[in-house]
């Protein structure tokens, strides 16, 4: 293993929920009057925290958003979770092969740690992330693209940032990974490669991903 740390986002990455979350967002900001698409949200939106959200519909329209959005929003998606949410395919083989060599890893998320708690718990991903493994934007007061929740990830798991590896789908995430001065996997299943430019080397399936660490 060339790294000392692998920090693997967790929307889109760990669990399939970037359909799910960004097709509520975009129904939700189109009820609130602030027509979206599904395709804007993922352009917009995907592997962000919730403030970006506020942020540019503020910036957009000069509107803020209801002081309940979030709750809300929220809501709807771990409700959508219990009932549709999934593993991606291929990553319970990864984290079986990193525990298996015992190569540290743990998960970095623009997400809330209630979100990504409700995703590992209705997956079954919560068996390979105990406490000290997981992170949220909501540890930093900002999130990707600022290189922030990278860097704490880091220095909490005890990795300088030049020996870790980032996994991630998100041009934000990518940006954020390549600004904290670590090298950066780009997933391309939902996310075409010349959007993830930056990252160090682009794969498909996650399958892909253990040969890519060695």
């Amino acid at each position: 293993m060339r790294y000392d740390l692998v920090i693997f986002d967790n929307d889109g990455v760990l669990v399939d929920s970037e359909p799910i979350s960004n097709r509520l967002l975009a129904a939700y900001l189109t009820e609130l009057g602030h027509p979206t698409s599904y395709e804007d949200s993922i352009r917009d939106y995907m592997g962000s925290a919730m403030h970006r959200v506020h942020d540019l519909v503020e910036a957009r329209t000069g509107k803020r958003l209801p002081a309940e959005f979030d709750d809300v929003f929220h809501r709807r998606v771990f409700a959508a979770f219990e009932q549709d949410l999934e593993a991606v395919a291929g990553v319970v083989g990864v984290l079986g092969k990193l525990a298996a060599d015992d190569v540290p890893y743990c998960v970095a998320s623009s997400g809330s740690h209630e979100r990504i708690r409700v995703g590992h718990r209705t997956t079954g991903l919560d068996r390979w992330f105990d406490e000290e493994r997981i992170f949220s934007s909501q540890d930093v007061g900002r999130g990707k693209p600022a290189p922030d929740l990278f860097l704490y990830a880091a220095e909490r798991m005890g990795v300088a940032p030049g020996r870790c590896v980032v996994v991630e789908d998100s041009p934000l995430g990518v940006r954020a990974a390549v600004a904290a001065g670590m090298d950066v996997l780009g997933f391309t299943a939902m996310t075409p490669a010349d959007r993830l430019g930056g990252a160090t080397q682009l794969f498909s399936d996650m399958g892909e991903l253990v040969d890519l660490l060695a």
